[in-house]
């Protein structure tokens, strides 16, 4: 039997994962790029010696990592070498007040002792439901797909429910346990990983505080870009072929199915076409109405994540006071959110992230350097004009220089910032957010975009808008999961 020709638009991870998977099963795949090299999101920005992750800097969930090379008989040691940070990340929630998150589960159990009488005790019965929540959805709910109302609210997600919490917000659900401000940010901050807001999303992503404090926290020596180079190898070691700076224009139509890609270079014929690019500029931008599932105004309808303001900052000095992960937690917590969601602006005293990876790998920086990344969260669609930019990036740098006590304006000898209008146009992504669709309850599972067209017989999804959803863990099960549907259907 011939093989199935697979054009799949976009060489992110998502895209990436997908042709390796598809080109083990014996299909015939080839990617198209419009950028000139892989990664998407998880791309790499090189200049003066140093190496910057553009955009993912966080590897959790490693279990998900060796279970997709294990379908290759490999293991991640075969591409990178990954390792486990300690401490897991720096939080400053003022100028006086740091706290260290480290693999000692029991310094954390102290740590929350310290912030409200019993702490440790209530963070260890969090941590274990977070855990019972996270075994139940990695072996029951990740890995499958979901298509309709009866899928999602299944006899098992009814009877499991209550336990899982899917029907009560995150932020009233850690009340329940923790009075203390300082412990409900501890354990909130990160479903900004999953593009939400505490006071939006479930009490179900609870999850994220044992992904972090109890799993863990690592990084791929090099960057979390060589998780897109190792799955590139990969994907070419089994027959791939991917091809860079081949802008994807249209998707071609004939009937009910997709017959060929058109690019600004030529046009590639199909037998299938799986999207791996930005969802919505997949369904309003290269197929016409007729055959959009999701047109317009399904997307106006929902909640996007946040975009970021990242800076990316090269230095000629060292910055003792810092670790791999920090993060400023600001006291006015709830108006940063406010700024995303509700009332979109940029935020007056925004809560940001800054990465360091010069602390664990000196490959990213030149000697006696410093890789400084820093990430705000920021509404989608807001103004990003060069002004508003350098405003808003010397406001940051003058709060962080007072929050850490270190000077760093006359050390920076490599500056870029990449903000909304950059994911927009360097990544087609839809109103310059920097995640897709944030995980709200109504943006869950069958919720979500579909992996298949309704429209186009032979058009599939994946990446971080389909089920499971946001983040790099998540993109390689969707892969998975998209993968099974196509082998299947085209049996």
């Amino acid at each position: 039997m011939p093989q199935h020709k697979i054009l799949i638009i976009g060489a992110g991870l998502s895209g990436l994962s997908a042709a390796a998977l598809l080109a083990r099963r014996g299909f015939d795949v080839t990617v198209l790029e419009k950028n000139e090299h892989p990664g998407g999101a998880a791309g790499l920005f090189q200049q003066d010696g140093f190496r910057f992750d553009m955009g993912p800097s966080w590897y959790l969930m490693p279990e998900v990592f060796d279970r997709f090379f294990a379908q290759f008989d490999r293991k991640p040691s075969d591409f990178y070498n990954l390792i486990k940070l300690d401490p897991y990340y720096k939080v400053f929630f003022s100028r006086d007040e740091t706290v260290e998150i480290t693999p000692d589960i029991n310094q954390s159990y102290s740590l929350f002792d310290t912030l409200e009488p019993g702490g440790g005790k209530k963070l260890q019965e969090y941590l274990a439901l977070a855990k019972y929540k996270y075994d139940l959805a990695l072996n029951e709910f990740l890995y499958r797909d979901y298509t309709s109302l009866l899928d999602f609210f299944n006899r098992r997600l009814v009877f499991e429910g209550t336990k899982m919490h899917v029907f009560q917000k995150l932020d009233r659900f850690v009340q329940r346990f923790f009075a203390s401000e300082r412990a409900r940010k501890l354990l909130e901050y990160n479903i900004v990983f999953l593009g939400c807001s505490p006071f939006k999303s479930p009490a179900l992503y609870s999850i994220m505080s044992h992904i972090d404090m109890t799993l863990g926290v690592y990084y791929p020596q090099g960057g979390v870009h060589e998780v897109a180079r190792a799955l590139e190898k990969l994907a070419v070691e089994h027959g791939a072929r991917i091809t860079y700076n081949q802008p994807a224009v249209k998707i071609g139509v004939s009937g009910s199915r997709a017959e060929n890609v058109y690019t600004e270079n030529g046009t590639r014929s199909a037998d299938i076409v799986l999207a791996g690019s930005d969802y919505h500029h997949a369904e309003t931008t290269l197929l016409d109405p007729p055959y959009q599932t999701y047109p317009e105004k399904y997307w106006n309808r929902k909640l996007l994540a946040p975009s970021a303001f990242i800076v990316y900052l090269g230095l000629n000095k060292k910055l003792p006071n810092l670790q791999h992960h920090n993060l400023y937690l600001a006291d006015t917590w709830e108006n940063h959110f406010t700024a995303i969601f509700d009332e979109p602006a940029w935020p007056e005293n925004p809560s940001y992230y800054v990465a360091c990876p010069s602390k664990t790998d000196p490959s990213v920086a030149p000697p006696k350097g410093e890789n400084i990344f820093m990430l705000v969260p920021v509404a989608p669609g807001i103004e990003d004009s060069d002004e508003v930019r350098e405003h808003f990036f010397n406001k940051l740098l003058t709060h962080f220089e007072y929050i850490t006590g270190i000077s760093i304006a006359d050390s920076i000898i490599v500056k870029r910032i990449f903000s909304q209008r950059d994911f927009a146009s360097y990544l087609n992504m839809y109103r310059g957010t920097a995640m897709g669709m944030a995980h709200t309850l109504w943006q869950t599972a069958c919720f979500r975009p579909s992996h298949k067209s309704k429209k186009v017989q032979n058009l599939y999804y994946t990446g971080h808008y389909t089920h499971p959803g946001i983040g790099l863990p998540m993109v390689l099960i969707a892969s998975q999961i998209v993968c099974d549907i196509i082998e299947k259907e085209s049996a």
